[in-house]
């Protein structure tokens, strides 16, 4: 996959293409149907078939001071667009200049002249351009005028619940790691780099890896059952594990940080990249006092994760 940050970069092979158009944070569910609805209609055209999204998210622009919120911060975003198969990802930066723009310069300036689309899909309630005056109707009118085709892909549903990325960070927030990967259609996780950390795991036996939640969303803090990827060096591979996700109360600390002890491993993971799957919720962050309580509820916690690890079924 192609990813470029400017349309000057715009290959010209990919140009007349099919372009799926939003934030498409999690790559959820109802988000992989509008851009396979772009891929099968690349296909059957024999066109490239890509995806626009902004870099950083416009919420980050305007919103500066707000906490993350980020179910998939860039590099996770671009490795589950990767998975579909893609040609190209155009991933342009949410600036000044483009938070100016016209919903009608936008679509002239960026998606006609920039990026040389044919054909654009996006959800029902797509909307763009300077105060979000832009709409699906605009889309289309303006499709009619310059030459574009649009296809509207309308609301997808589970149940009673819509697929969205607030459903998610909602379930996230109330300890439901399932409810949320049952819209993602894939675990939620925390990727990104292992941290040098205080090293007391190790001196309880159940040393840990830590990782700062960096741009990701925070969930409810406690301890879960997890799923552990090493995506580089020579311990590269799946492990279960059981992680802690918090401020660690008992040690006065105010950052929250991740922390997740890897079961039946032992070797030096320091500055590798890691994501941690979130699977099931064991309970809410707790004070102790003193290690030998600490020690003993992380042994049944390592217990209850192997247990939940052993039993768990995928709800998507």
């Amino acid at each position: 996959m192609h990813v470029i940050r400017h349309t000057k970069d715009m290959a010209p092979g990919n140009r007349s293409g099919v372009m799926a158009l939003g934030n498409f944070d999690g790559v959820h569910i109802g988000h992989r149907q509008v851009i396979g609805q772009a891929c099968d209609l690349a296909a059957l055209s024999n066109a490239p078939c890509g995806v626009l999204i902004f870099e950083p998210h416009p919420q980050q622009y305007f919103f500066p001071d707000k906490p993350f919120f980020r179910l998939t911060p860039f590099r996770a975003k671009t490795k589950l667009l990767e998975k579909i198969g893609l040609e190209f990802l155009a991933a342009l930066p949410f600036d000044h200049q483009m938070a100016e723009r016209s919903a009608e310069e936008f679509v002239r300036d960026v998606l006609v002249d920039g990026l040389g689309v044919a054909h654009l899909v996006v959800g029902y309630d797509f909307r763009f351009g300077k105060g979000r005056t832009g709409d699906c109707s605009l889309l289309l009118a303006m499709g009619k005028e310059l030459g574009y085709e649009v296809t509207i892909v309308e609301e997808v549903k589970v149940g009673d619940e819509t697929y969205s990325s607030t459903h998610i960070r909602e379930h996230l927030a109330q300890g439901n790691p399932a409810g949320a990967a049952r819209l993602l259609g894939h675990w939620w996780s925390v990727e990104t780099h292992i941290v040098t950390g205080d090293q007391r795991g190790r001196t309880i036996g159940f040393p840990t890896i830590n990782l700062p939640l960096e741009e990701h969303v925070e969930p409810a803090l406690g301890v879960y059952a997890v799923k552990v990827e090493i995506e580089d060096g020579p311990h590269k591979g799946l492990y279960d594990g059981v992680a802690n996700i918090g401020r660690r109360p008992t040690f006065n600390k105010a950052d929250v940080l991740l922390e997740a002890h890897l079961f039946d491993f032992s070797g030096d993971l320091y500055g590798a990249h890691a994501a941690v799957s979130f699977v099931e919720y064991l309970r809410p962050e707790q004070k102790f006092d003193g290690l030998a309580s600490l020690q003993a509820q992380i042994a049944k916690d390592s217990d209850a994760a192997r247990i939940a690890l052993s039993n768990v079924t995928e709800p998507w």
